[in-house]
């Protein structure tokens, strides 16, 4: 197996179109068939179906791809490394998040790893759910995560970021809108916007405690992944929702954000990271968030 063969595989199973794999890789399109005939005659599988009007992955195709890119991509980690000076940093690192819920904590650390560590190519992944999370840190996928604590894997570590109140999402001609606090079982007639349960999002696991303690479980008019949508269902009036204090300063038009009176409760922000050993390049970004995002002080 050649590595030109395994270039011209990934660039065929991303554009699906062979002509068009073919002007990307500067070829022609006859030699780039054959080269593709080569690998699959030394790994004795097809890899793609070929028809007059399409080029699809078959169930081999499938299983190579990720590591084929992973071949390509440790090339390319390769060549850099001996052409940097020696100690410096490099490498790939993915950083897993969920999205609004991290703005305090994913903007300071990107900046920080580009800063400090230029050749460290940095890859984001949004809309991670801790659950997902916790499965593609396990997985090799994810280097580092932003996650909800505490995380149910003894092979994952992690370290409390920030501890921040919940609140409730309202519409703004909401009855209880203008409220300095609202007592969540005021609420317990309404329908509520949710994370999916089957999303593994501790988010949600703290609407359901919140609610419990207030002695009501939950009505969802929609289950939704993402905080910020959630927020933008609040402010067209589908439901109400509870959410961190940190989102209040970033609600759409048409949504108000109040405090939960009585005992305050939390969620716990956290980074976490596979107990595997890892790469250079996720011990150097480990070490610089200690900096960045110290840990923080567990409220009792």
């Amino acid at each position: 197996m050649e590595i030109r063969w395994l270039e011209a595989f990934v660039a065929v199973a991303e554009e699906l179109h062979f002509g068009n794999a073919a002007v990307r890789l500067r070829m022609a399109q006859s030699p780039l068939s054959q080269t593709i005939r080569k690998l699959e005659r030394s790994l004795g599988v097809e890899l793609f179906h070929r028809s007059t009007r399409s080029v699809e992955l078959t169930a081999p195709g499938h299983a190579l791809l990720p590591y084929a890119r992973e071949v390509l991509a440790q090339l390319d980690v390769a060549a850099k490394a001996v052409k940097l000076p020696q100690g410096e940093v490099y490498g790939n690192l993915t950083l897993g998040f969920t999205g609004v819920l991290n703005h305090f904590s994913l903007p300071p650390l990107a900046r920080a790893v580009q800063q400090a560590y230029p050749e460290i190519a940095l890859t984001l992944v949004g809309r991670v759910m801790t659950q997902d999370a916790v499965q593609q840190l396990e997985s090799g996928s994810l280097d580092l995560a932003f996650v909800g604590l505490p995380v149910d894997s003894s092979r994952i570590n992690a370290r409390l970021l920030a501890q921040e109140p919940f609140g409730v999402i309202l519409p703004e001609g909401h009855r209880l809108a203008g409220m300095e606090a609202v007592d969540l079982a005021a609420l317990a007639d309404e329908s509520f916007i949710l994370p999916p349960r089957s999303a593994g999002s501790v988010l949600y696991e703290g609407t359901m405690r919140a609610c419990s303690e207030a002695g009501f479980y939950p009505k969802a008019a929609q289950a939704i992944t993402d905080p910020y949508m959630v927020m933008m269902l609040v402010a067209a009036g589908i439901g109400v929702a509870v959410l961190t204090e940190g989102v209040a300063s970033m609600l759409p038009p048409g949504a108000v954000y109040v405090p939960l009176a009585g005992k305050p409760q939390y969620m716990n922000h956290g980074l976490a990271w596979s107990i595997r050993p890892g790469s250079k390049a996720r011990d150097a970004v480990l070490e610089l968030s200690e900096t960045v995002l110290p840990t923080a002080s567990p409220i009792m």
